[in-house]
């Protein structure tokens, strides 16, 4: 019995974020776009950022751009 009490949960939780996620997009369409727009951008920056970092690290940092 103890180990359906997390699954039971999570399963819940899942459809919690699903049905926030879809409130969003439908309520706020122009809002969510930005959002997702500005999260992509930090995960660019991350990614750009990490190869540069690689680059260096073996002696061929050129710029990205």
């Amino acid at each position: 019995m103890d180990g359906e009490v997390p699954v039971n949960l999570k399963k819940v939780l899942v459809l919690a974020a699903v049905a926030l996620v879809l409130f969003l997009l439908i309520t706020r369409p122009e809002e969510s776009a930005g959002a997702v727009q500005t999260v992509l951008g930090w995960l660019r920056q991350g990614a750009e950022s990490i190869i540069t970092f690689i680059r260096s690290l073996f002696g061929t940092a050129t710029p990205i751009g």
